[in-house]
């Protein structure tokens, strides 16, 4: 099978303007337009999940495969690997995307014997150097599946069997290496089953120390290996486990914290987690900045009927701009970027439904973008914010704030004091951002 049997079309996507009717054309998606002082191409950072797009077979729990890929079938499973790898490059090569990111096994077979699966990743590691040689893609992040192998249902780091924790260790060392040997930005880390089904089989304060000093090797050797990204923890509060210790934001900043790893360790935040952990996407974006641990992103949305974690494409131009709003006002990316950790419905049968679900939704992102730039340059939100809290900006507030007044001295002053309630024009600001989007 070659790369150019499974799509129809070899030349990439381009830029053809809001007017355009063709669903494989970027309407609003203008990687080399400035926005607030960089390409839009660096400012979004656009990146192919290797595992929903090359990987999953369009199964759910009530049926099977759909989408029958003709590497998802024969007797060679490295040979298999490697055309896998041929589609995926040619995509990548159609979108015109910089990056793209990978689970281990998604990439290469996992062997038998430990060192089996380390073997066919390096194989597959080859592959993807060459590649990347005449590419324009690079690597935004690369992690190891700790969640899927059976050996891993009680979790990886937080395993009652120390066997298993040190399995982790050797899945995620070879892991980390190839994501370095092929110059990934970041490193990430998802913990699927590191949480628990029941307490009453559970030692919480030893599984999260595990966890603690699992972290604390991986950024160790991070550091020796001369590895210079971050390590990405992704929150979700549930599923596969019924609680997650990565449950949210607030949650990782307590333990990083907790087991001092906040100068190494920032988070990849994820739409549809954000979701299921009761939060917008905006508030965990919003607060991974004011912890100072805000990294990258998996951008997709759930269905706000369903309960779970559905990874559908991000559609939502609103919520985009707002997420961007946040972004652009701290600076935007730095080694992060936007991963599409989405899949394309069991139903989207065709080739081209691929091209088509990351094209529509570049597209969505990009005018996301652009509507934020156009709020921050209006001051549409930050004005009204400014004005609400101008009040701190007195120099006998401050004081309170740097430690020069005492509670005895804020107590006493208090007492001439009458503060009268102000509207919070939560409507007006609704109203406000409907007009950029």
């Amino acid at each position: 099978m070659s790369s150019s049997s499974f799509f129809d079309r070899t030349t990439p996507v381009a830029f053809e303007g809001p007017d355009s009717r063709d669903p494989l054309a970027f309407r609003f998606y203008d990687k080399d337009r400035a926005v607030m002082g960089r390409r839009m191409e660096d400012q979004l950072r656009f990146s192919v999940a290797y595992w929903h797009s090359f990987t999953w077979p369009g199964g759910d729990p009530f049926g099977g495969e759909t989408f029958n890929r003709p590497w998802m079938h024969g007797a060679d499973p490295l040979e298999l690997a490697r055309r896998k790898a041929e589609v995926a490059f040619e995509m990548f090569r159609l979108l015109d995307v910089p990056f793209f990111a990978f689970h281990d096994v998604d990439v290469a077979p996992e062997g038998e014997t430990l060192q089996q699966s380390i073997d066919n990743l390096k194989a597959i590691t080859d592959i993807f150097e060459r590649k990347m040689e005449s590419a324009k893609v690079r690597l935004l992040w690369g992690t190891a599946n700790l969640f899927s192998n059976r050996r891993y249902m009680a979790g990886a780091a937080t395993n009652p069997d120390p066997d298993v924790f040190a399995y982790a260790v050797g899945q995620v060392k070879a892991a980390i290496d190839a994501t370095h040997r092929l110059g990934g930005a970041n490193y990430v880390c998802w913990g699927g089953r590191e949480g628990y089904e029941t307490l009453l089989n559970t030692d919480m304060k030893r599984e999260l120390d595990q966890l603690g000093r699992f972290m604390a090797m991986l950024v160790d050797y991070k550091h020796k290996i001369g590895f210079s990204g971050p390590i990405l923890i992704e929150p979700k509060p549930k599923e596969p486990t019924k609680h997650q210790y990565d449950f949210d934001v607030a949650t990782v900043y307590a333990f990083l914290q907790r087991y001092d790893l906040l100068a190494d360790v920032k988070l990849n935040i994820e739409q549809n987690h954000a979701i299921l952990a009761g939060h917008s996407f905006e508030h965990e974006v919003k607060l991974a900045f004011a912890t100072g641990i805000f990294g990258s992103l998996d951008v997709n949305r759930g269905d706000d009927l369903l309960g779970w974690d559905t990874d559908q494409f991000a559609m939502d131009v609103k919520e985009m701009a707002l997420v961007f709003h946040e972004m652009l006002k701290n600076g935007g990316f730095s080694t992060g970027g936007l991963n599409f950790d989405a899949k394309i419905r069991r139903q989207s049968i065709d080739p081209d439904d691929l091209l088509i679900a990351h094209v529509a939704s570049m597209d969505a992102c990009a005018r996301g973008l652009l509507a934020a730039e156009a709020m921050l340059e209006d001051k549409a939100l930050t004005g009204p914010i400014e004005a609400r809290y101008a009040g701190w900006d007195k120099a006998e507030s401050k004081a309170m704030l740097a430690g020069e007044m005492t509670l005895e001295q804020i107590a006493e002053n208090a007492l001439s004091l009458n503060p009268q309630p102000k509207s919070g024009k939560q409507e007006m600001l609704e109203g406000i951002v409907n007009r950029y989007v």
